[in-house]
């Protein structure tokens, strides 16, 4: 009968943590072999390691991409010592077990998304033995512990020191976990090399449209698990991208607070995104996905003045974004409201401990700058995912087509580029009726244009005279522009298309309207 022994395999890009990790493991006993960057790290660590050239009597060829690809690793690796078989040819062989395996793989991913990297260094960075010593000791979880991850170091070592050896419930965990990083390893290649490799395919997408991948992969890392989901009776989770820069809502830090829902993080990013419309003070509050209020003005405390009073009912228990750090006085100002979450891209020391008072406020710090919308928008359907571009095109309106005999005036276009910019962040259909500096009232998720517009109307807090409007799509008929002009609108900025685009235009030259159509829509579902 073979004795077990303590022998651990080492051969890892990122070296982070490795000298502690291999360092503990001789102190528990444990032999290490390992492969050549990684053993000249721990021979100059003075960490005892025997190098796999001398273990399997081959030394490494083809400039280091034959270096673990022998019988002597993977048969240590894939042995059942259960088995009197295996029992046999390790033994005939010369084979020693190998019961823990600790590798990660050369970073593809990252080589591939350098536009200058060429084609040759992408290449060597598809990792061979790497994937192939993974996969063989999660295959054998039930005799051999791997660990693909710098983060479970510290996990490993101290089920070692207290059990003798990792358990078989971690070794099953640890081996999910490694299907799961060779499988987004290997699909991270399957995305990236066919563009590398000028491939195309065989049905071309439209004239100035990028090729979308014919196969998706998503690979995201579970970070938190919610309370529920949109309702008590759904499970609901957070997952994350990659690295998911720290201006991204999934980043944020959650500073003080109750913990986060999946309604909070819906809405967190709405307003997120919305804020981040504006290079001035802005405030935006959102309630249910819609914004229920956006201004901008000197100071964060008169923009969320501002725009509370767009509808300070609906601005009960809101969530507020704030594109500069909140200082005192916004502090002050959001502390006079009953609100679930607040997000910014900093806080002044004097003012958490105002909103400390606020007992249950979600406090979220996000970093500021461009927002980081990678890859596709994706939304579920029943046995499938849909996939689109982000919405994220802007509009000059100043090269917007004006169609009515009356060009906007200077302080109209102003008020028309606020509009526009919180058009597309309202369910459609969207109505904005605003000045240059807020909105006034805001109609959201109708079925027809023209209730939208009633109902701004309806919603707004000040009289509506003057004002200007946003159309996040074209109106079908001229009752929208009826039911504007009727309450006082000046000027009027939508995509056009419709099929009446010349009814809905006589209408606004009757009316004494402006009108500028901008050829963008902006649905939101």
């Amino acid at each position: 009968m073979i004795q077990p022994k303590k022998r651990a395999l080492i051969s890892v890009y990122d070296k982070n943590g490795i000298v502690d990790l291999a360092g503990r493991l001789v102190k528990l006993g444990y032999t290490l072999l390992s492969t050549g960057g990684t053993a000249d790290t721990l021979r100059k660590a003075s960490v005892p390691v025997v190098e796999i050239a001398h273990y399997t009597g081959h030394p490494e060829i083809l400039e280091g991409r034959v270096k673990t690809l022998h019988p002597r690793v993977h048969g240590g690796i894939l042995a059942d010592p259960a088995k009197e078989s295996h029992r046999a040819d390790l033994i005939r062989s010369g084979i020693e077990p190998i019961g823990l395996v600790v590798v990660n793989l050369y970073p593809f991913e990252s080589v591939a998304a350098r536009a200058d990297a060429p084609l040759d260094e992408v290449l060597e960075m598809i990792d061979i033995g790497g994937p192939t010593m993974i996969r063989a000791a999660a295959k054998n979880f039930k005799h051999v512990g791997v660990v693909v991850d710098p983060s479970d170091y510290l996990g490993i070592l101290r089920e070692i020191e207290t059990d003798g050896a990792l358990t078989e419930p971690t070794r099953r965990r640890l081996a999910a976990k490694a299907f799961a990083h060779t499988a987004a390893y290997d699909g991270a290649i399957r995305d990236a090399l066919p563009a590398r490799l000028g491939l195309v395919r065989a049905e071309e997408p439209p004239p100035g449209a990028e090729s979308l991948p014919t196969r998706l992969r998503l690979d995201l890392e579970l970070r938190q698990v919610l309370r529920y989901g949109e309702n008590p009776h759904q499970r609901g989770a957070l997952y994350v991208e990659p690295q998911a820069p720290a201006t991204s809502t999934a980043a944020a830090r959650q500073i003080q607070g109750k913990e986060l829902s999946f309604n909070n993080l819906l809405d967190l990013d709405a307003a997120w995104r919305q804020v981040l419309e504006f290079e001035a003070p802005a405030v935006a509050i959102i309630k249910h996905n819609n914004p229920c209020g956006v201004a901008i003005g000197a100071s964060l405390e008169e923009a969320f003045g501002k725009a509370r009073a767009t509808d300070p009912t609906s601005a009960f228990g809101g969530i507020v974004a704030l594109n500069r750090p909140i200082d005192a006085r916004a502090a002050d100002a959001l502390a006079s409201l009953f609100l679930e979450c607040v997000i910014a891209p900093g806080y002044a020391p004097e003012s958490l401990p105002i909103l400390a008072r606020k007992e249950g406020l979600r406090v979220m710090e996000a970093g500021g700058g461009v927002l980081p919308y990678s890859g596709l928008d994706l939304r579920r359907i029943t046995g499938g995912i849909l996939a689109q571009d982000w919405d994220i095109a802007a509009t000059d309106l100043s090269r917007a087509r004006v169609v009515t005999r009356r060009a906007p005036t200077a302080e109209e276009l102003k008020a028309l580029d606020f509009a526009w910019k919180v058009a597309r962040h309202v369910k459609s259909n969207a109505i904005i009726l605003a000045r240059a500096d807020r909105t006034v009232g805001i109609g959201a998720g109708q079925m027809s244009r023209v209730d939208s517009v009633r109902l701004a109307r309806m919603k707004a807090q000040e009289p509506t005279e003057g004002t200007v409007l946003a159309s996040d799509a074209f109106f079908p008929f001229r009752d929208g522009l009826d039911e504007a002009a009727r309450a006082g609108i000046t000027a009027v900025v939508q995509p056009g298309g419709s099929v009446k685009d010349g009814e809905v235009t006589a209408a606004a030259d009757q009316h004494g309207l402006a009108m500028i159509l901008t050829g963008t829509r902006h649905f939101r579902h």
